[in-house]
């Protein structure tokens, strides 16, 4: 099927034209004309079959039709981006596409103005809990990755989102697109979807074992694969860039990464060309440009680029993370070494994909072994459209049995059926709180019925889900969030807050506690931060064995701390050593200690550090907001410490980083240059700031904008001080 060949207008067809689209994938052409139906549909068939491309002609067809909008959730910020992007090609058709992943405590009144509007599941529930007002306005709904149902963190919110979506407006057409999945026809039938299923690609994929230099393939074929390097990974390195291939290299943790990607650094750098190595070197040194502080794991990831390969996992910052990114798509970089987090981020294909392991390690029980789907996943990386007529995916074995049993528990396996989260109780309470405080379900007959329209009532029993149920509503009227009145049930102030901040009620709990505390003891910023660090919402760092310091501190700040010490020896005082620790990075941070001293006194990345201060500032917003309504007083103080979280500092410095441009190294300099304070940069001459280290005249000519002045010499700009 050609795009001549449907219902989509010329200009369409010219859009399609320009981005080389000439003819519809298989999967495409059977799904399309069931789009333009009208209908819902489960579209689950492999990486780089044209998902993506079904999704943004449903929204164009119906837009174009009817008007009203469209939502596009897709699970990750990154993803958002892409997509963002790619949607952006149909504006020329009078359509504006928007994209919301940032403050889940606000209704984010500027999207009334797009037609197409991307976000992160997170944020469509926090748009849902806020009072969409353009909800009956939705005409098309698309939830990418939906099989992400069956992860226990994201799972239950893209759930509850699609629950809702089909209450409130019953009319919006659900695209679901998916990997492939065992139970695709049970997550069709509770989306009332048509499914198309299929295992067509646009390159074909071989999925192999190698052992002792022969690839076994699912096809019943055998390669032989020369080389004189020891290590099979090696060797399947040297395979993969004969005619100019590039690789991905899987493997389960971030430590391997570096040190692999580090080892193949002298196998690669001969096959870089002049021009590339060229390339390179401005590649990383946009990567530098686009970063605040320099850290140690920086100079490692710059190495290994300049020799042609990178490594690639969430503790990485997203400048990093990007450059990486792009180096592989314009095809300088070689090869990336990455944790399985990159085969479910961004579309990034390679000719061979390598697994070499089909183990990772779980904090609960030891070493596991890797789901089906998600080697599918990884496995389905291999293969660049218009690049390649195969992709090839390969596994090692050490000896001829583990080869035979990857063979079947993997290269010919089924993937796993997919299964609801939402029974788990921290899920349970969030979403059921949410529904009864914005007025979705107001009894338990409704509250049932809510659930019942989930996909979890699919897969669970009746009296499991009432357990649940209960176990929930229990926990949220005995600690204040709902309470129960004849007609059913209210939300308290206590939960349409919680409600509206985005957090776990339980976190909502122990930051009111902390609060509460505040009545007895005096606490500075470490207690706010420690408070943060308790609740669930923040992911805690690990303790290690090199961490003894952190106990020993505690015998020096237990009186700063807005909880008391558990039992030592108890699971719960570990947990509490964690927290400690957490809050004691945060407290380092705010005392300026430079982030390369935080990655090598913490043991963690950069980007580590960034998740942490970004979900901490997020806990502290909801603490200062419970503040309001339980310790007033102590309101000035949070948000002091929240902006100090924000941007690195000293409380000194606090004045003068309300500037635009001026983070915490800016002010340093300033302040030590003897200007303490935005008044006391006031008729200085624009010359002597341009003098100080780090501030330069770009900056300083900004310093004096915002100031309302001009070059120092006393000509003032009014319309600069109007504004």
């Amino acid at each position: 099927m050609r795009p001549s060949d449907t219902i989509l207008p010329p200009p369409v067809q010219e859009i399609l034209a320009r981005q080389g689209i000439e003819k519809f994938y298989p999967p495409q052409a059977e799904a399309l004309p069931k789009v333009f139906a009208k209908k819902n549909i489960v579209l689950a068939v492999p990486t780089a079959a044209g998902k993506s491309l079904v999704a943004y002609l449903a929204i164009i067809h119906r837009l174009c039709a009817e008007g009203g909008k469209a939502l596009y959730v897709v699970p990750l910020r990154a993803l958002a981006r892409e997509k963002y992007e790619d949607l952006q090609a149909f504006e020329p058709l009078g359509l504006k596409v928007g994209i919301s992943t940032g403050d889940l405590d606000e209704s984010d009144t500027r999207l009334n103005k797009f037609d197409i509007i991307v976000c992160t599941s997170e944020k469509a529930d926090s748009l849902l809990r806020h009072g969409l007002t353009w909800v009956d306005k939705v005409r098309v709904l698309v939830i990418d990755e939906i099989h992400l149902i069956h992860d226990p963190t994201r799972g239950p919110t893209l759930e509850v989102i699609i629950s809702r979506f089909k209450a409130l407006n019953p009319k919006t057409q659900i695209i679901a697109l998916s990997a492939t999945i065992k139970n695709a026809v049970e997550l069709s039938d509770w989306l009332g979807a048509e499914l198309i299923q299929s295992d067509w690609r646009p390159v074909t994929l071989h999925e192999g074992v190698y052992f002792k230099h022969v690839i076994r393939f699912d096809d019943g074929s055998k390669k032989p694969v020369a080389g004189d390097a020891k290590q099979a990974l090696d060797v399947l390195v040297e395979y993969a860039l004969r005619d100019g291939g590039q690789s991905l290299v899987f493997v389960n943790n971030r430590k391997s990464t570096v040190s692999v990607a580090q080892r193949l650094a002298s196998l690669i750098e001969p096959t870089i060309s002049a021009e590339d190595n060229k390339r390179l070197k401005t590649l990383i040194s946009t990567m530098r440009k686009s970063q605040g502080e320099l850290v140690a794991p920086d100079e490692s990831l710059s190495l290994c680029i300049e020799h042609g390969v990178a490594f690639h996992h969430a503790g990485l910052d997203n400048s990093q993370r990007r450059s990486v990114e792009q180096g592989f798509k314009d095809r300088m970089i070689k090869c990336i070494v990455a944790t399985p987090t990159l085969a479910a981020g961004v579309n990034l294909p390679a000719r061979t994909v390598i697994i070499r392991d089909l183990w990772r390690y779980d904090m609960n029980f030891g070493m596991v072994p890797l789901p089906i789907l998600e080697y599918k996943q990884q496995a389905g990386r291999a293969g660049r459209p218009r690049y390649d007529s195969v992709g090839e995916a390969i596994t090692i074995a050490k000896d001829s049995d583990q080869a035979d049993t990857i063979f079947s528990n993997y290269v010919l396996a089924d993937t796993e059926p997919i299964f609801s989260k939402l029974g788990t109780q921290p899920a349970m309470r969030m979403h059921l709180l949410a529904a009864i405080s914005t007025g979705f379900v107001k009894d338990f007959d409704g509250i049932i019925k809510f659930i019942h329209s989930t996909f979890y009532a699919y897969q669970a029993d009746q009296l499991t889900i009432e357990q649940e149920v209960r176990n929930a509503l229990d926990f949220l009227q005995e600690n204040g969030f709902v309470e129960k009145v004849r007609s059913g049930f209210i939300p308290t102030a206590f939960g349409t807050r919680t409600t509206a901040l985005y957090v776990d009620p339980l976190s909502a709990l122990r930051l009111k506690n902390a609060l509460e505390c505040l009545h007895t003891r005096e606490a500075g910023a470490l207690g706010f931060l420690h408070a943060v660090c308790s609740t669930p919402d923040l992911r805690s760092l690990y303790m290690r064995g090199t961490d003894a310091w952190v106990e020993e501190k505690l015998d020096y700040v237990a009186g700063e701390l807005l909880a008391d010490v558990p039992q030592q020896g108890s699971p719960e005082y570990e947990w509490f050593l964690s927290d400690l620790k957490t809050a004691f990075l945060l407290n380092d941070w705010i005392e300026e200690v430079p982030l390369d001293s935080l990655v090598s006194k913490y043991n963690v990345w950069p980007g580590d550090v960034h998740t942490v201060l970004e979900v901490a500032e997020w806990l502290l917003h909801a603490l200062r907001e419970f503040a309001r309504m339980y310790e007033f007083s102590a309101v000035t103080s949070i948000a002091d410490v929240i902006t100090r979280v924000q941007h690195g500092c000293k409380e000194e410095l606090l004045n003068l980083v309300t500037l635009k441009g001026i983070g915490r190294v800016r002010a340093r300099a300033l302040y030590n240059a003897g200007f303490p304070t935005v008044n006391s940069l006031r008729g200085i001459p624009e010359e002597r700031l341009a003098k100080i280290k780090g501030v330069g005249k770009a900056v300083a000519v900004n310093i004096k904008k915002q100031l309302g002045e001009d070059d120092g010499k006393g000509n003032v700009v009014l319309k600069a001080r109007r504004a």
